[in-house]
């Protein structure tokens, strides 16, 4: 699939030989060298942390949380750049977001991975929507998903 557009999400430039494929690892390869809200968050309503065992992949989200708004979104961790660049991804989508906007996010997220849902819902998902191809993978399916279930186990925690 050959992309027609001249520039896509945070200005990367294109020709038309370049693929949509290509495009999107780019943006993985962004947010993992250049994470965003990659931070400890001192003040944080609810945190969660992850470990998957298989491949070390870690992390820790931290959430602040306040009248149902999710005001800012952090994580630390190590791992591969697609646990690195879901968390980043993630972070940056969640903020701004009311909890059950998030919910929903996180669901459409673990729907793109299981190819349930539909493009509509994907579009939601920013850069985030960058990761579908890491579907044909199983192995890394779980890389993608920590951060979003680490998320999801910290909302769980604001709404406790």
């Amino acid at each position: 699939m050959i992309h027609q557009l001249q520039t896509i999400s945070r200005g990367f430039a294109v020709n038309d030989s370049k693929s949509v494929e290509d495009l999107y690892q780019d943006l993985i390869v962004d947010h993992f060298k250049h994470p965003r809200c990659k931070e400890v968050l001192q003040d944080s309503t609810s945190s969660a942390s992850l470990l998957n065992p298989l491949c070390g992949d870690e992390i820790e989200i931290f959430l602040q949380v306040r009248d149902e708004w999710v005001e800012r979104a952090t994580f630390q961790g190590k791992g591969c750049s697609i646990s690195q660049a879901s968390a980043s991804m993630m972070c940056e989508l969640l903020q701004g977001k009311t909890i059950q906007q998030a919910y929903e996010l996180i669901h459409s997220f673990a729907g793109m991975m299981k190819e349930e849902g539909t493009p509509e819902e994907f579009q939601k998902l920013g850069d985030a929507a960058s990761l579908q191809g890491v579907k044909r993978f199983a192995a890394r399916i779980k890389c993608a998903m920590l951060c979003w279930e680490a998320a999801k186990l910290s909302l769980d925690r604001c709404e406790s």
